[in-house]
């Protein structure tokens, strides 16, 4: 059934928008006469990941087998432009649109504004969204997401006011999508209007909206209104409850953190390993042992879940924290699955921490085999011996950076930087 165009379109479509292109492109060459939406539905593929090149040979192709593109043909293409390097190309379809008169289209309008921006020429994009008449709604939210794409979000948040003021009203993505850029700018400021205005228009309430906005406060510093958010949903889902525990873990409420968990058992949700994940790291952040030991057996014994590496790694931490190595290195011995650097690395760290030579020198030669060509586990072997002012073993390891050719990577002061 694959060679008819109906389930060969589907195909294509799925496996372009899951990610495999090159299974998508497999199933386009082997139909027998693609018609024009499957030849836009693998072109799309191309644009959801910005490859340019091969969009532009697939258009070439598709004209060159008599096939006349159409708006959407256009807007597929356009969307695979993402850099300054494909402008240049960008440039050259825009021509072709008003050529082909396909630039009428509130789409494929939008779509050469957001494509300007991603590529830096705003000059372009604002002189190409000044000469709409009247802008509709995706038209504006090109212009925003393209600004927000090359951090330009005090021009991005301006323009978001002004398409308020001009009785647009912006969807939920849009609001998410400038929630998250106050999330990268730490700007409480922005964070506050915007969900000021969500809750004004009954926004604050969607699913991408209100995690998007527990993520704002907590990366401004304000992890007790992103909790205050959260409170106040009333469906939570995984994703949220997962969300406010990592937030509530980073910034040191790690009791409160499972007391979350609590509420999420008494609830719908299920916890899963990420859940447990943000837990771990947040009794790791706020230095509760026994807490997180009693949640390393639950994990495993009340609700079934496999214990990933990245538990491992958070567990090992909490155990050298508190120098309890000999423990550490017997509960590293018994995992299921061969440790990674990351396991060794925090055992090192402990040795370091609490000057164990004898076991860090076994440490850092498991993290040797694994990783020979890694220069900063032989710098933390060599200031352990340092500390102890064992300073021939020291010299020893020294050397062996020198022999193996191996460097260490010179260390840059970003407070250094900015004042020169």
């Amino acid at each position: 059934m694959s060679s008819h165009p109906v389930v060969g379109s589907a195909l294509v479509s799925a496996y372009a928008k899951l990610g495999p292109v090159g299974d998508a492109r497999r199933v386009f060459d082997g139909l027998p006469e693609p018609d024009l939406v499957l030849w836009n539905c693998m072109m799309s593929g191309y644009g959801y990941r910005g490859m340019w090149n091969d969009g532009l040979d697939l258009f070439s192709a598709m004209r060159k087998a008599g096939e006349r593109p159409d708006g959407y043909s256009m807007v597929s293409l356009v969307s695979s432009f993402w850099n300054r390097e494909a402008l240049a190309f960008g440039q050259a379809i825009h021509g072709m649109c008003i050529k082909g008169g396909y630039d009428s289209g509130h789409h494929v309008r939008s779509a050469l504004v957001s494509m300007y921006f991603r590529c830096g020429c705003m000059d372009s994009g604002h002189s190409l969204f000044g000469n709409l008449l009247d802008a509709d709604l995706v038209t504006w939210s090109s212009l925003i997401t393209g600004l927000l794409h090359i951090c330009k979000y005090e021009e991005s948040f301006g323009l978001f006011r002004q398409m308020c003021y001009t009785g647009r009203r912006p969807d939920n993505i849009l609001v998410a999508s400038l929630l998250s850029a106050c999330a990268l700018t730490v700007n409480i400021s922005y964070t506050k209007e915007i969900h000021c205005y969500a809750f004004r228009v009954g926004a604050h309430t969607d699913i991408r909206v209100s995690s998007s906005l527990m993520d704002a406060y907590a990366k401004c510093g304000f992890a007790d209104f992103a909790y205050g958010v959260f409170f106040q949903m009333p469906d939570k889902n995984l994703v949220m409850y997962n969300t406010v525990i990592s937030n509530l873990g980073s910034h040191g409420f790690a009791t409160k953190a499972i007391e979350v968990l609590d509420e999420m058992v008494s609830d719908k949700p299920k916890p899963d390993s990420a859940t447990f994940s943000a837990l771990l790291a947040a009794c790791c952040h706020a230095g509760l042992l026994d807490e997180g030991w009693e949640l390393f057996r639950r994990m495993r014994d009340e609700f079934n879940i496999a214990v990933k590496t990245e538990h491992y790694v958070y567990i090992v931490r909490l155990l050298a924290t508190f120098g309890q190595l000999k423990e550490a290195y017997d509960l590293i011995q018994t995992m299921p699955v061969p440790a990674d650097s990351g396991v060794w690395g925090a055992l090192l760290w402990g040795c370091c921490v609490h000057r164990d030579s004898s076991l860090g020198r076994i440490v850092a030669d498991k993290l040797f085999e694994l990783y020979p060509d890694k220069a900063s586990y032989r710098v933390m072997l060599s200031n352990l011996y340092a500390s102890q002012e064992m300073w021939w073993d020291a010299e020893e390891v020294r050397e062996e950076l020198s022999n193996e050719d191996v460097h260490k990577n010179t260390g840059i002061s970003w407070v250094g930087n900015a004042k020169k």
